[in-house]
């Protein structure tokens, strides 16, 4: 198998590409070796959530993989099949559910059977998507293109202390469809969650509230945010924390999401107001793919059947870094038409990869 030289430090240089690197790796059969992996973040090498994702591809690919340890700035992996069945992975303390998540979805669609995966770790943390965006935008974003999935949890967790529990469950299927998101239509309606765990009830209803306040002001009516709270004796959360998403479905079958969270000395009502604006950005761009999705989706349009385009609110440095390592790895020629931090067009001719299903 001939291996194919990864610079991590490529782009945004930080832990996307090792995520995309691993999943496609794994897609296509291919021995990948990474090095300066996350030269461009601090600190620099593999970090818990990059270890559990990598372990966790290895696990349902039988694949050899060599440095995976804490800091380390090369890794080499070779997957060798594709497994179902039910998983367990830890990623501990408040390291992402969600970048788990990226790695292992592109493979987990590819499986001979059903796959489920059971992790632990964090749902609501910085720098990452949260396991609300995950299951509000991407999944029904992805379930364009055939992909059958959902996800549940039952704790979540905040940083520092983490600890939430979350599980994926995922269909296989024999080709993932292409992907034609260019039109934006109009703003149907707007929901979204807005929670708190170990604080106050008052505190997830006035981000709600601020959150819907600034949305009514642009002119938005159909908005419906819920406010998941626990009560005391009833809350299996290990800290405290809260969060909200908001997401926008249009007449195009388009979602976009955005959200914020909490921290102390947060005023609730800054939340709520944060993740509105995050919002009508997005709206405002006129185009139908969030920023975060733009580049999520990169790696499915890749592997995808026939030519996928997408108009997105913002070329991002993760969706370029993403571009390249995904052309690097699968040999495709994504076009980007737009400029950094721009509103742009994604084209590519997919590889329209095949499924053995038992």
């Amino acid at each position: 198998m001939a291996l194919i030289e990864i610079d991590g430090s490529v782009g945004e240089g930080g832990g996307q590409v090792i995520r995309t690197s691993v999943a496609l790796a794994t897609l296509l059969g291919k021995k990948i070796r990474i090095f300066n992996v996350r030269a461009k973040r601090s600190p620099k090498g593999l970090q818990p959530q990059h270890i559990t994702g990598v372990e966790a591809v290895a696990t349902l690919t039988r694949a050899e993989a060599q440095g995976l340890s804490l800091g380390s700035t090369e890794l080499v992996f070779e997957p060798r099949t594709r497994l179902s069945g039910d998983f367990s992975f830890e990623v501990g303390t408040a390291g992402s559910i969600s970048l788990v998540l990226q790695a292992l979805m592109p493979a987990a669609a590819f499986t001979p059977g059903a796959v489920k995966f059971d992790i632990t770790g964090g749902t609501d943390v910085r720098w990452s998507p949260t396991i609300d965006y995950m299951k509000y935008v991407a999944l029904p974003i992805l379930e364009k293109m055939g992909y059958e999935a959902t996800i549940v949890f039952t704790r979540r967790g905040h940083y520092p202390k983490g600890g939430g529990k979350a599980s994926m469950a995922v269909q296989p299927l024999r080709r993932l469809r292409h992907i034609n998101l260019t039109e934006f239509g109009e703003v149907e309606r707007i929901r979204g969650v807005s929670h708190c765990v170990k604080l106050p009830r008052h505190i997830a209803e006035r981000q709600a509230k601020a959150a819907t306040v600034v949305l009514e002001k642009e002119g938005y009516r159909d908005i419906d945010v819920f406010a998941e709270w626990y009560p005391p004796d009833k809350d299996p959360h290990l800290g405290a924390g809260s969060g909200i998403l908001l997401y926008a479905e249009t007449t195009s079958g388009a979602v976009l999401g955005a959200d914020a969270l909490g921290e102390r000395g947060k005023p609730a009502e800054k939340v709520g107001e944060e993740a509105a604006d995050k919002l009508l950005t997005e709206l405002r761009s006129g185009m139908p793919v969030d920023r975060h999705m733009g580049d999520m989706l990169i790696p499915y349009m890749a592997v995808a059947d026939g030519s996928s385009t997408i108009n997105v609110s913002e070329v991002t440095m993760h969706l370029l870094t993403n571009v390249q390592i995904t052309d690097l790895v699968a040999g495709t020629k994504f076009k980007v038409e737009g400029a950094l931090r721009s509103p742009g067009k994604v084209f590519v001719n997919g590889l329209g990869i095949m499924n053995v299903i038992e």
